[in-house]
Order: structure tokens, then C-alpha cells, then sequence
């Protein structure tokens, strides 16, 4: 390549073609211009025709100076210059290029392949041969080694496939083929690297370097990749920790929680301070939601290592039970353990055992009920257990209350208390409210739960904070203390209904599922056995089918597999029960790539990038020479358009864009109007209908929860209502639906004095509107003012409108039995009072026109394409959602059959009157 400054040749023989422009400039003055064309007729000939004794007989000097100018772009651009070029490789032997493409080279991935791009096309220009080697193995039996000599395009051909790898790379293997290479003459070496160190980096620099000269281009510190720990759940969210390579000065990342569908449930910042390598955050979840997070992404993080992926240990919690107590098959209600198993059983695998059996498996928690002392071997087990996550729940009785070991979270006074009886001058006592630190915390205490007898603690400092629920007198009733990073729980009463009844109250089952989410979830599989590949991350951390022939398979307990070709990153397992492997697990020596032999050089790869001219140079050429042609036939008099031509161009940029597109399709009028296809459509099947509010998010939500009420009807009832429509209120007719869905929205504006009378008309004729403010708030329209900012604008949208009174929803109201016999109506949310009509009117036959709500129903009614609910439903999960649909059912069915069944509302009082 020949260089002259900034600019550059890598086909410099080319230029000697500018000797040529002198005889180039020669020819183009001595010859004359095209002669001058006339058309015929005579009559043309003889008006136009004027003396040419002028006429010149060579070509105009600017018309030969632009031809000049058109040889010459072409000239400079066919020698290939190059602005900025690179410096010229070093030494007489090849170019030898290691390209890092473990997981950390995903992360400016991008600005690798520029480097190397930039490096081939030296090496061409230079006629060099070319060797290349990856660092990181993409299959179990392919070996490391450095390529045999190639052309720069092959080398290009084979970089071109290369792809990160969700494992790191192998330094020593690499370092090892070295050994036995050699080149011709001094090699220009370059370690394209992802800026990390690891086992056998240094000694695979000082082997290059044997080579020739050896260059390691890395990245910036702003843009090394991260990795994500794993984190530690909770009940309430996950605390997640990050780690970096380098600790040196300030740098932010954001971690975001992520269902199966890609839908962001938590998001949540982490800060790293300088001398730091580890920032944590705290992404806080419902407890419900929590259950859906299937992985943790750094923003901006397209790496293996900046996704970590959640399995059934954050999900699943299989528990044991143990008994101290005899078991009576004949007498289950009088065992010590049937209402832990009754109160767990729908939420999680409960398994029945003895203390040594229970400690061999993978479990989350084990209760423990009436058993005073425990062996030594037994407590050794426990606290073994306890120290590595688990949690243990003991509960008190006759046996506890004579005489306890060591393994309890506070010490208790012998005996215990009795409350009650015939020679007491007590009472049973109540449960005092939670307060923090309880993880009850929000759960409603029952005012007709009682207890008989406790286990009493003993004083102490610690016994405050050690308290998770209390007796309206003050004394503990359940009390906790850490111990590692497990728990240790006691019930001061029996798990059975001897001492109190809690047991058969829904708060017990509530308070066991709290503790049950303090604990850590275990996967749901056999350790000793090997687990198929299911699904795999790829280098970019983008979760995928395995690959193509994959047959990895992973055994063992967890948190011995690593990462690696033959166990890539990914799901393993069947779908009932996976088992995630992570990358960041295997990853113990995290740092910067610093040490290295003397007179290596560093560089990075943010220099710039030589810029070729050719292109633009021969696309200056192309217009001149379309210049030069247009100058020509000008001078011919061929360039002379005709009047037709030029009105028709005229009048087709006069038109527009549009007028081809009108000329080809007609006018307007002839095209039927599009205003009538959505109540065509409404005419042909009954249509579910919901109010546009101009929110997204809301719209969508109610159409799917639409579609899936809609998929309900046509499988249990008669209905068999067609796809959702959204209606307009100001533009659509309202005529066509039976229902209408409103979803309230702060977004939307107050309708219309047009749409209004709309919308009473639609009313006063039949139709039915159910209000949704989606708040869980009280909605009554006539309620103070100032409940929630939704019900506030409720108002604001139906001022104006013709609404009777309304009441909260009577027991025996037709829309309570319909179709199911209900006693509340819950939706994504629960405990929102419903309002209708009130009753005595003869408005519609008595049928409520209006209904309004706060429960967000169409997010509990909402599915996806697949079929699969959208959104979760708290807090009673599906049995809740269950209940919304049956609400939907009931609301479809009183708008299409009014109030047929009012009748049967009244039976008992008919049949009263008629004596039967």
C-alpha cells in the first residue's frame, strides 16, 4: 500500500494511468462537437434556420476540463484509495489473529468483528497469509488449534461463522497448540480479547509472543461485562447481587425480572462504587408475582453471564412433616399433623417422615409437631440443615410444654399456660394484630380465633424482636430466630385443635404459606439422575431450542454442574420439573486481564477505522458522466422535451402523491364505506364490546380479557358471542352490543354532550354498561368524593348521564344466580363492593343498566394468544380467577336473559305463602 499522509493506495500501480491525461486532453480539444440536428419539415428548416458561421470546431474548454475531471475520479478510484489508513503489519511472516469468543466477548461483540475486518483487509492488500485460532471450544470434541495458512477471504469466510459461546474460554488449550507452531519469518500477532484474565492467560501471551510481535486490542471498562450471582429470595422479592471484573471508578447497572413471556414484572438499580467489585439491589414482588419470574437480566448485558435463569428451587417448595404424636387412621381429625397436611397439600408437596429420613432430601421446610426433646444426632442434622437455608417450624404441645432441647428459637418456661375452664378465672384469649417485623404483616386476624393453652417464653431482651404474633395480652405466640441463612420458627400451640382453634381458621393456612416463602425452593428431580438438555442460552444470553444434535445432559446434586461446551447454559430436565444451570456459579476468578509479559502491546478498539474513498470517488464519476451525456444531447438539440410532456409532468406533481393510487382505485364515492364494517360485524354474531379510553395498556387489556370471557361462555354456556370489539363512543353506533365493558382510565377524556345522548339512548333502550375503576376502591357514584383518583374521574365521565340510583348489590339479586350461585365477585383484585340498580323501578323490567365495580376484572379474564392468563391474580391466585369468570358468565347471561330468573330469586317466599 502506497501512504501519502492521511491518504492511502492499495492499488497504486492504477495511478500511472494519469500519465495518460495530457493525450486525453488533446483528443478532447481537437475533436469538434456533434454536428446541430433540425427536424423536418421545410417549413421548421426554413424559420429556424440562422447562420452558424459560429458554429466552433472544437469542444468548449469547461466541457473538456468536466471530462478531465471524470478520468481522473475514475483513475483515483479504481487505485482503492484509503483515508486514515492503518499502519502496515509487522514483520515478513502472517498475520496471526486469536479472537476471544467465550461469554464475555459477546458483550462489544460487534467492534470485533470491525477490528478483525480492519486487520483482513491489511493482510490482503499486503498479500500476507493469514492464521487464526478461537480461545473457546464451541463443541466437547473440537480441539484448539491454530489454522493453517489461509487467503485473507478465507479467513474471513471462517470468522464470519464464529459466534460467542455461553462458557469462558480455554487459555491452556490454546497454549498447548501453540507450542508446536511455527511461521515464517516474524508473525504480526493480535489477541483480539474480551479485556478478562483467566487460567493460562499469561502463559499463552508469553507463547505468542514467541511468534512475532503480539498486540491485545480490549474494551472499554464502561462496557465489561457483568455477572449475575444468585440471588437470595424471599417472600417478598429477591436481593440480587452483581459482580465486575475491575474495581475501579463508578458504574450503574439496572437488573430487571422477567416472566416466561419476556413481560418485565420488577426492575431495579444497582450502583458499584470505585474500589467495589459488588453491588447488590432489592427488586420487591408480590408474593404471587414472585412465582413468575422465570430469569434476572442486566440491561444492556447481551452476555450468558448477564442473565441468570430461575428454576423450581425459587419456585417449588416441597416440605416434610414430622409427628410426635401416634397416628390414628380411624381418628385423622385428632392427629397432630392432619391440619398441616390439609392447610399445605394445595400449595406444596408435604411429605410425611421421621427426622433422619427428612434431612436426606431436598426440602424447603419441615414442621415438627409435639416433640418435647430431640436426639442428638437428630439436632445435629437440623442445624446443619438449618444453617444451609431450611427452615423449621416446631409446634408446641403436652410433650414440648414438660420438657424441650436446645433447638428452639427462645427458651420456655416448663408447664405452660392454661386460658380457660371450669377452675380458671380466664378466658381464651385473642390474636393481637401483626406488626413488624412479622412476615404477617397484612393478613387479617379473625375475631372468632381463640386459644386455650400456650408454651410460655422466658423474658428476655431479645424476645421482643424475636416475636412474630402475640396474644392480645402480649404473650408470644409465634416466635423465630436466624440461624445461617435458614430459620428457626415456633408455634407456643398445637398444630391440631387441642390448644386453640387456629388450625381450622384460613389464617393458619396463610401464616404457613408466609413461612413457607421465607425458605429457599429445591428442585424437583432425582440428584443421581442425568437430566436432558431442554433449552439452551446461547452466547448473547438469549434463551433458545439446544442445538442442533446437542445431547448434554447434567447429574449430580445442585450447584456442582458448571458451564461448559458439553454442558452449555441453559434448562435441563422435563417441563414438570427443571433444573436451571447458571454460568456465574462456576465463575470463582473474576478480573481484569492485567498482568502480562513485557513488551506486549495494548490497544483498544475504539481506534479508528480506515475509510475507503472508492466507492464515492466512482460514484462521482457515474454523475459526471450522466452530466457530460445530458450536456451532449443538449447541445444536439435532442433535449428538448415536448409541451405534452411537460403539461403531463406538470400535472402529475400538481396531483400529488396520491394521484396514481386515484386514478388506479377511482374515486371515493364508488368504493363502499368502511364507517359500517364494525356493526356489520356485531349484526352477524352477538360481540362483546368494550369502551376505547385511548390507554393502551388498558385497551389491551380489556379486549383480551374479553376474548377469554368470550372463550369461557362458548365452553359452558349457550353463548357463543364472536371476537371483541372496541367501540368509540363518539363515532361508533353503541346499538349493536347487549354489553358494553368500561374500563376506567385517568387518560380518557370526558365524553361529549353527542356522545352522552348516545350512550343514554343506549341505556334507556336496553344496552348495559359495567364500570371497572380497577382500583379495589369503593366506586359508589354517590360516595364522598375523594376515594380514589379513578372513582373521582368516574364521575367526571358520567356527568351528565342518565343513572339511577345505585346500591350495593343485594344477597338475592338476579345477577347473583344467573348462572352460578355467587357471593362475591372478585376479579384481578377482591374486596371492591359491586352497585346496581336499586330495586322498584320498571326501567328495562327492572333490569340494572348499570354496573359498577372496582375489581379489575378483565385483567383476571384475560388471556394471551396461547390461551395462557395474562396477568396474576391476588390473592387468591386461580381459584380466585375461577370466581371473576363465573362473575363474567353471570353478567353475560342477566344482560341477554334479564330478569327470567326473578322468579326463582323469590321461590322459598312462594312456596312459603303457599303452605309447602
Amino acid at each position: 500500500m502506497l501512504t501519502l499522509g492521511a491518504l492511502g493506495f492499495a492499488s497504486p500501480w492504477l495511478l500511472l494511468a494519469g500519465l495518460g491525461l495530457p493525450a486525453i486532453w488533446w483528443l478532447l480539444r481537437v475533436t469538434p462537437p456533434a454536428p446541430l440536428l433540425v427536424r423536418f419539415p421545410p417549413a421548421f428548416l426554413i424559420l429556424g434556420l440562422r447562420s452558424r458561421e459560429d458554429q466552433p470546431a472544437r469542444t468548449p474548454i469547461w466541457l473538456t476540463i468536466l471530462r478531465m475531471v471524470l478520468a481522473a475520479l475514475i483513475i483515483l478510484g479504481l487505485a482503492e484509495p484509503v483515508l486514515d489508513p492503518a499502519a502496515p503489519l509487522r514483520g515478513s511472516g502472517p498475520l496471526v489473529l486469536i479472537v476471544d469468543n467465550g461469554w464475555a466477548s459477546a458483550q462489544g461483540w460487534e467492534r470485533r468483528r470491525q477490528a478483525w475486518k480492519r486487520l483482513l483487509d491489511q493482510a490482503g492488500a499486503e498479500g500476507r497469509p493469514v492464521r487464526i485460532a478461537a480461545t473457546a471450544r464451541s463443541r466437547p470434541d473440537s480441539p484448539a488449534a491454530l489454522s493453517d495458512p489461509l487467503r485473507a477471504e478465507d479467513a474471513r469466510k471462517i470468522l464470519r461463522a464464529l459466534r460467542p459461546v455461553p462458557w469462558s474460554a480455554d487459555y491452556d488449550a490454546l497454549r498447548a497448540a501453540v507450542e508446536s507452531v511455527t511461521v515464517d519469518g516474524q508473525a504480526h500477532v493480535v489477541w483480539l480479547s474480551d479485556g478478562l484474565d483467566g487460567p493460562g492467560a499469561y502463559d499463552l501471551a508469553a507463547q505468542l509472543q514467541r511468534l512475532g510481535g503480539l498486540e491485545i486490542m480490549t474494551g472499554g471498562a464502561a462496557s465489561a461485562p457483568l455477572l449475575v450471582d444468585p440471588p437470595d429470595g424471599d417472600g417478598g422479592g429477591f436481593d440480587v447481587a452483581l459482580r465486575r471484573a475491575g474495581a475501579a471508578g463508578t458504574r450503574t447497572a439496572r437488573v430487571r425480572a422477567v416472566d416466561p413471556d419476556g413481560r418485565v414484572l420488577a426492575r431495579g438499580e444497582a450502583g458499584f462504587v470505585a474500589g467495589e467489585t459488588r453491588a447488590g439491589l432489592r427488586l420487591d414482588l408480590p408474593r404471587e408475582v414472585r412465582r413468575e419470574v422465570a430469569r434476572l437480566h442486566v440491561e444492556g448485558q447481551e452476555t450468558a453471564g448477564g442473565v441468570f435463569l430461575l428454576d423450581d428451587r425459587w419456585r417449588r417448595r416441597p416440605v416434610g412433616a414430622v409427628s410426635g404424636g401416634s397416628t390414628d387412621a380411624d381418628q385423622p381429625l385428632l392427629g397432630t399433623v392432619y391440619y398441616l397436611e390439609r392447610a399445605l397439600g394445595p400449595y406444596h408437596d408435604v411429605v410425611p417422615g421421621d427426622v433422619a429420613a427428612l434431612t436426606e432430601r431436598e426440602l424447603s421446610v419441615v414442621f415438627i409437631a409435639d416433640i418435647g426433646k430431640l436426639g442428638r444426632a437428630e439436632q445435629d442434622r437440623l442445624s446443619a440443615w438449618i444453617e444451609q437455608g431450611g427452615v423449621l417450624v416446631r409446634f408446641a404441645g403436652p410433650k414440648l410444654a414438660q420438657g424441650a432441647d436446645a433447638l428452639l428459637p427462645v427458651a420456655l418456661r416448663k408447664g405452660g399456660r392454661a386460658l380457660g375452664g371450669s377452675l380458671s378465672w380466664t378466658h381464651p384469649a385473642r390474636l393481637a394484630p401483626f406488626s413488624a417485623p412479622s412476615p404477617f404483616v397484612g393478613l387479617d386476624v379473625p375475631g372468632d380465633v381463640r386459644v386455650k393453652r400456650q408454651v410460655l417464653a422466658q423474658p428476655s431482651f431479645a424476645l421482643d424482636e424475636r416475636t412474630w404474633a402475640r396474644l392480645t395480652d402480649g404473650t408470644p405466640l409465634v416466635t423465630a430466630a436466624r440461624r445461617g441463612d435458614g430459620w428457626l420458627v415456633l408455634f407456643h400451640v398445637t398444630a391440631n385443635m387441642d390448644w386453640s382453634n387456629l388450625p381450622i381458621s384460613g389464617l393458619f393456612v396463610n401464616m404457613l404459606r408466609r413461612i413457607v416463602d421465607l425458605s429457599r425452593g429445591v428442585a424437583g428431580h432425582d440428584p443421581a439422575a442425568a437430566l436432558p438438555l431442554l433449552a439452551a442460552l446461547d452466547g448473547f444470553g438469549v434463551l433458545g431450542d439446544p442445538p442442533a444434535g446437542a445431547a448434554a445432559t447434567i447429574s449430580g446434586p445442585a450447584g456442582e454442574a458448571r458451564a461448559a461446551p458439553g454442558s452449555p447454559p441453559g434448562y435441563y430436565g422435563s417441563d414438570g420439573a427443571r433444573r436451571a444451570l447458571n454460568l456465574s456459579p462456576g465463575i470463582a476468578d473474576f478480573a481484569p486481564l492485567d498482568a502480562l509479559p513485557a513488551g506486549v502491546a495494548r490497544s483498544s478498539y475504539a481506534g479508528g477505522a480506515a475509510v475507503p474513498l472508492r466507492g464515492w470517488l466512482l460514484l462521482a464519476a457515474l454523475l459526471l458522466a450522466v452530466a457530460d451525456t445530458s450536456i451532449g444531447l443538449a447541445l444536439r438539440g435532442l433535449l428538448r422535451p415536448s409541451t405534452a410532456r411537460l403539461a403531463a409532468v406538470l400535472l402529475l406533481v400538481a396531483a400529488g402523491p396520491d394521484a396514481p393510487s386515484r386514478a388506479q382505485t377511482g374515486s371515493s364515492s364508488a368504493q363502499p364505506a368502511d364507517a359500517d364494517a364494525p356493526a356489520l360485524r356485531a349484526t352477524l354474531e352477538t360481540r362483546l364490546a368494550h369502551v376505547l379510553t385511548g390507554d393502551r395498556r388498558v385497551d389491551s387489556i380489556a379486549r383480551d380479557g374479553l376474548a377469554g370471557l368470550g372463550k369461557v361462555l362458548r365452553q359452558r354456556t349457550s353463548v357463543e358471542p364472536g371476537p371483541p370489539l372496541g367501540v368509540r363512543i363518539e363515532a361508533d353506533e353503541l346499538a349493536f352490543y347487549p354489553v358494553l365493558y368500561w374500563p376506567v382510565s385517568t387518560l380518557q377524556s370526558p365524553p361529549s354532550e353527542r356522545a352522552m345522548g348516545k350512550l343514554n339512548r343506549y341505556l334507556r333502550t336496553g344496552g348495559m354498561i359495567l364500570f371497572d375503576t380497577r382500583d379495589r376502591g369503593d366506586t359508589a357514584l354517590g360516595a364522598p368524593a375523594g376515594t380514589s383518583p379513578a372513582a373521582r374521574h368516574l364521575r367526571r365521565l358520567v356527568q351528565g348521564l342518565d343513572i339511577p340510583m345505585l346500591t350495593p348489590i343485594p344477597r338475592d339479586h338476579v345477577l347473583t344466580r344467573s348462572f352460578y350461585l355467587l357471593s362475591d365477585f372478585p376479579g384481578r383484585w377482591t374486596g371492591g363492593r359491586l352497585w346496581v340498580e336499586r330495586r322498584g323501578g320498571q326501567h328495562n323490567d327492572g333490569v340494572s343498566s348499570v354496573v359498577v365495580g372496582a375489581n379489575d376484572w378483565a385483567a383476571a379474564w384475560a388471556v394471551d394468544s396461547d390461551g395462557r392468563p395474562r396477568l396474576p391474580v391476588v390473592p387468591g391466585g386461580e381459584g380466585q380467577r375461577e370466581y371473576a369468570y363465573r362473575f363474567g358468565v353471570n353478567w353475560v347471561m342477566y344482560a341477554l336473559t334479564g330478569n327470567y330468573k326473578a322468579d326463582q330469586v323469590h321461590v322459598p317466599a312462594i312456596m312459603e305463602r303457599l303452605g309447602q
